[in-house]
Parts: structure tokens; sequence; C-alpha cells
């Protein structure tokens, strides 16, 4: 007992990162992109043959050894590359070793590349924003993972941003967060404006729904035509913004009817089970639209006694006249979550998976999604027991 109670206590300080420092490490930065392939003149056809996907990063590169990386540092200046997926390498000596194969672009030919393999797809682009605790590759591997239970048909970017990649460093993923949001705004500001794109699909993770939302909303504030949008979908897996905001601010301008009415919906995974956003609630003291935590303990009771299940879930925009469509769905993993912290059920649960998929192809409704006493919420049917191959065989999941 006094183990479990130590733990609970321990939570916020392991999530805050308290006493986690950042080193600068032995190399000056300088030196990591002095070589030409860090800031080409011009596109190597050569070097981004093969590769895919597309990226957009604030990280800082290492372009000193064989291989271009990425590390977990800031950098001067938002970079543009091309990926191909994730490489498992055995060196001689040591562990294994996750390599993936990148090379940069100069931004005007990087644009020209999205815009030819946009038009070949009708003008979708699918931008991916991770979240905390991740490293250059892990959310590499997230984006391909992305692609192929999609099936999206377009381009694929990943927008990374100079998360630590660790467990106690949360409070330094945050802070790179909200250094990373004008970078971020600028280039989906950019992005939405083009007119050869002519629907964003934007998928965000974790503390990505914080850079993701706010953009959104200054796109939309700075747009010549308020009324349109080409940022169609977007979803929220595991978001950590505070629900409340998201109540009362955020969802009143993103989903204004006038764009709902325009196609725009947003689609949130929740699970109570998410044992990360349990512990983000404990740092920053209010709940997360993640997780369906009753705040407030009379609630919980009132629900209890109406013979349903203690989950309080964010509320939909009140609008003067409602909106022809549905702009604001929340899926319910909390019965499905398939082993792990919970935190990414939308790539770990078969049934999530599925949902996810469908959702990212613009389905509203579907047979699996169980109905609730709140008409914007949803539950998944369980696929019963399954093991771990059987999931990585439906989410398409690389078991290492």
């Amino acid at each position: 007992m006094m183990g479990r109670f130590s733990a609970i206590l321990l939570a916020p300080l392991v999530l805050s990162g308290c006493g986690v420092a950042v080193e600068y490490g032995d190399i000056p930065h300088s030196q990591l992109v002095e070589n030409p392939r860090c800031n080409p003149d011009k596109s190597d056809a050569g070097a981004i043959a093969g590769k895919d996907y597309f990226a957009v990063t604030s990280r800082l590169p290492d372009c000193l050894g064989e291989n271009v990386s990425l590390t977990n540092h800031r950098t001067d200046r938002v970079r543009y590359a091309r990926f191909a997926p994730p490489e498992m390498i055995k060196p001689s000596k040591g562990k294994k070793q996750t390599i993936v194969p990148l090379a940069f672009q100069p931004e005007a030919d990087w644009w020209s590349g999205l815009r030819d393999a946009a038009n070949l797809r009708k003008g979708r682009v699918l931008l991916y924003v991770h979240g905390y605790r991740e490293t250059f590759p892990s959310t590499a591997k997230d984006t391909v993972q992305i692609a192929a239970l999609s099936q999206f048909d377009g381009p694929i970017i990943q927008y990374s941003w100079p998360s630590q990649g660790e467990l106690l460093s949360y409070a330094v993923d945050e802070t790179n967060m909200y250094w990373d949001e004008r970078n971020f705004r600028n280039f989906l500001t950019k992005l939405a404006r083009l007119e050869w794109v002519k629907e964003i699909v934007i998928v965000s993770h974790s503390l990505g729904a914080r850079l993701v939302i706010p953009a959104v909303e200054y796109v939309d504030r700075t747009s010549t035509n308020a009324d349109a949008s080409n940022i169609s979908n977007i979803i929220l897996a595991s978001p950590d913004i505070d629900r409340e905001d998201f109540e009362r601010d955020i969802a009143e301008e993103v989903l204004a009817a006038r764009r709902v009415n325009n196609d725009r919906r947003i689609t949130v995974y929740a699970s109570l089970n998410d044992k990360a956003l349990a512990v983000s609630r404990a740092l920053h003291g209010y709940p997360r639209l993640g997780s369906p935590y009753c705040f407030n303990p009379f609630e919980a009771k009132e629900l209890v006694a109406k013979g349903q299940a203690a989950r309080c879930f964010a509320t939909k925009t009140k609008y003067e006249t409602q909106p022809s469509k549905t702009g604001f769905t929340i899926i319910d993993t909390t019965d499905v979550t398939s082993g792990g912290s919970g935190h990414s059920d939308f790539l770990r649960s078969i049934a999530a998976c599925e949902d996810f998929a469908a959702a990212v192809n613009g389905a509203r409704t579907r047979s699996e999604r169980i109905a609730t006493p709140n008409a914007h919420v949803f539950q998944l049917k369980s696929v019963g027991k399954v093991t771990k191959e059987q999931v990585a065989t439906a989410c398409k999941r690389v078991v290492e």
C-alpha cells in the first residue's frame, strides 16, 4: 500500500521532470550543421530517391556521421526533409539501433515535391504532429504506421518538434512545444493557403494537440475567407490539453457553425485508462481532454446512480443555430485499451486502430461505435482477447 501511495505522490514529479537537465553535448551545435547536407542549396535526386514521406522539423540536425539524424535539441531554423521507413541495424558492437533514412531539401524544392505528390491525389494532405516523449525515429515509425493503417490517398507530412524522448523530461517537452508554436503556426498557415492543397487532415497525439489547435485558430482568424477552410478533418488522439479550456474557448472558435457546415470536424480519442494523462492531470490540477475523468465527484455519483459509468467528457459547443453536420465526436476507448499506458490506443488497440483509420478517411459514423447517453460520445465494441501479434497485424505495427 505504501509503495502504491508513494508512486501516486511521485507521479507529478516524474512527469514534470524534476531534477532533469538538458545537456548541450560534447560538440558545438554549429559543427553539427556545417556539412552542406544540413543546408543544401539544391536537391540531390539520389539522396531523396525512395524517401516518400515528408518531414518539417525544428530539431537540431546532426550531419557529421554517415547518416543524417535529428537530435532532441532546438535549432535556429525550420528545415524540410524527405525520409524513408525506419531501418533496424545491428552494429558489430552494442545494441540494435533504429536509423531513419533522411535527406534535407531546399524549402522551395520541398514544397514543389509536396505539390506534385498532392496533385496526384486530388490535393489531399495528411499532417501528423507527435506528442510527449518522442524521438524522430519513434515518430517516423508512427508516421509509417499511420500511412499503412489508413491507406491515406495523399502525401503524409510529419512535423517533428524537439521532444526529448525521455520519461522524466515532460517539463522540457512542454517548454519546447510552446517555444515551437510560432514555427508550427507559420508552417500550417502556408500549407493551408496553397491553392493546390484541397484538404488537410491533421492527426495529433498527446501534447501535439496544444500545437495544433491554436495554430488552426490562427489560420481561421487570418484567412481571407472566414467561412471556408481546407483544414477539414482534425483528429486528436489522447490530447493533453485542458478540457475546460477546450470547451470554453477552443471549440467555439475552431468549430464555429459556419466551419462545421463547411465540413470541419474534430474527433477525439479518449480513455480513462490513460496513465499518462492521469499524471498530467495531477500535475496541472485539472482534467485533460483525452481522459474522461470526473473532476466533480458529485457528477460522478449522479452518473453511477443512473447506472452509467463515472466518465465525464467535454461537452459540445452550443450554437444559436445548430449546424447541419456533426462537428465534434468523442470516441471512448476505455474498454478496448490494449495494454501499455493506454496513451496510444489509436495505434495500439485493434478496435481503436480500425476506427481511427476510418476517421482519417472521412467516416463520421460506424456500426462498431456504440451510442451513449451523450449524443456526441461513442464507445467501441471489444474484439475480445487478442495476442500482441494480432494487434500488430491489425494495426500495421512493426514488432521489434
